[in-house]
Order: C-alpha cells, then sequence, then structure tokens
C-alpha cells in the first residue's frame, strides 16, 4: 500500500500537538500546508525510521514545540532560517536549566530537517549550523575534541545528499572517537549501541579486536542523521559507511572497502 492508497493522518493544529497523541496522527499545519509528500514525509521520520518509542515519543514533542513556536511567529516551513532555530534554542536556553534536554530538542529538529531535505521537501537544513549549549560528558578516559576548527569543519559540511550527511557521520565519528579509519570503515550498523540514555560504538580493529567507547552526543546525532537518511537501521549485520554512486550522491552500494591489510 503506498501513501496514495491511505488517508494522510489529520492535521493538527500546533496547539493542539502534545507528545500524548501518537506520532501517526499529529501531522502541523506548517508541515501539511505543503501538501500530502511533505505531511507524509514528516509521518514516515517518526514511523519508519525512529523505532525506539522513547525517542519517537521525544523527538515528536520536541518537533511539535518547535513548530508551534514558527506558527506563532508566522513563519512558513521553508521561510525557516538559521536565525529562527538559532532564536528558538536561545529562548529555550533561558528557561530550560537542563542543556542535554536542550541538546535534544536542536537534535530531533536537525534531524527532521535533514530528512526533509533528503525527500525534496526543503532545499536546505536550517539547523545544521546552529550550536545547542555546550555539555561534555567523559566517561573514563574517552577522549572528546572541543576544538572550535573541528567543529566550524563539521558545520561547514553540506547536507544537501546522501552522500555529504555521510561524509559528515564518517568525519565525526573519526574526530570524537580518534578511531583509526580502517576501523571505523569496519564498523556495521549494529556497532551504534544503545546505553542507558546515550549510545555506545564498537571499532573493529587489528587482529579482529574489539573496542566499545561511550559515544558523543553530537556524534550519535551525526551518525542517525544518516542511518535514519540513508534508510539502512534495519540492516543491522550491514556496513555502516557505503560508497555513493550517481553524480547526485543519493543512491548507496553495500559497502566501503578498507583497503587490504586493514
Amino acid at each position: 500500500m503506498t501513501p496514495s492508497d491511505t488517508q494522510l493522518p489529520a492535521i493538527i493544529q500546533p496547539a493542539e500537538v502534545t507528545a500524548d497523541l501518537p506520532v501517526a496522527n499529529v501531522v502541523p499545519a506548517i508541515i501539511a500546508e505543503l501538501g500530502d509528500q511533505a505531511g507524509w514525509r514528516y509521518v514516515e521520520f517518526f514511523t519508519a525510521n525512529i523505532r525506539n518509542p522513547h525517542t519517537r515519543r521525544a523527538y515528536a514533542r520536541a518537533c511539535g514545540q518547535f513548530f508551534a513556536w514558527c506558527d506563532q511567529r508566522s513563519l512558513t516551513l521553508t521561510a525557516i532560517r538559521p536565525h529562527d532555530v538559532a532564536t528558538y534554542i536561545e529562548q529555550l536556553q533561558a528557561v530550560e536549566a537542563s542543556a542535554p534536554l536542550v541538546k535534544q530538542q536542536l537534535a530531533a529538529v536537525r534531524m527532521l530537517f535533514d530528512w526533509l531535505v533528503v525527500g525534496q521537501v526543503m532545499p536546505a537544513n536550517p539547523a545544521s549550523a546552529v550550536r545547542g549549549p555546550k555539555h561534555v560528558v567523559k566517561t573514563g578516559k574517552t577522549p572528546v575534541l572541543e576544538g572550535e576548527e573541528w567543529r566550524k569543519l563539521l558545520g561547514s559540511i553540506p547536507t544537501a545528499s546522501l552522500r555529504d550527511i555521510r561524509d559528515r557521520a564518517l568525519i565525526a565519528t573519526l574526530t570524537y572517537s580518534f578511531a583509526r579509519i580502517n576501523a571505523a570503515l569496519r564498523m556495521k550498523i549494529e556497532d551504534l549501541r544503545p546505553r542507558g540514555a546515550g549510545w555506545n560504538i564498537r571499532l573493529h580493529e587489528k587482529d579482529g579486536k574489539h573496542h566499545l567507547m561511550p559515544c558523543h552526543h553530537a556524534l550519535a546525532e551525526a551518525l542517525h542523521a544518516y542511518i535514519n537518511a540513508a534508510g539502512i537501521a534495519e540492516d543491522r549485520k550491514g556496513f555502516l559507511f557505503r560508497t555513493s554512486s550517481g553524480h547526485n550522491g543519493n543512491a548507496l552500494s553495500e559497502w566501503i572497502s578498507p583497503p587490504p591489510g586493514a
């Protein structure tokens, strides 16, 4: 059954959006006004790509609150700019003491916009360059890179194509884990693992050895954006980073082969 064979979920006005409503029944007016394609793309971001019910609920709440805020300012979806997203995050920081929660709100909005860009609903992601509040979590001797140069590098990578989103995820993996390139390229989808409220990543080192380490929240965000955009979340045994064919960069092959002897 295709979207055209079914009825689009009901349009819910921003004031009515709550986390208690099923995601499939919530299509904010700011999304629905662009038509069924945009409405289905929004619904499928939650129903087809986010399998964890807690994450789905949290992200639905975050996106609903953001679009309600936009509606109060008479913003249309395609009129939203990085300035608007940054203003929203600053206002959240002013009333919300928890930096992790504010960062989660930004991550949800950013990942949704990535999904809408790949689905050709929006031309660009207005949240990609917006920084959230500083929040560094260190466990044991896990290295966390805080250099301004790295933030600028990751922020400069476009998200117009699946290849761009993949490159940002790969560079983020190398940046935040200090992994060897061969160890990163041998990662599989299942190597991104939930760990309480956060995530772990498992690196494939030489001689068949594995290295499990906490995953920085910015890295988890980049990896989830790539996995969701690529539609490979269910291929748990498949390789994570795959080659991209075609000039538009939106088609993936099976995997990127590490050099011999890696």
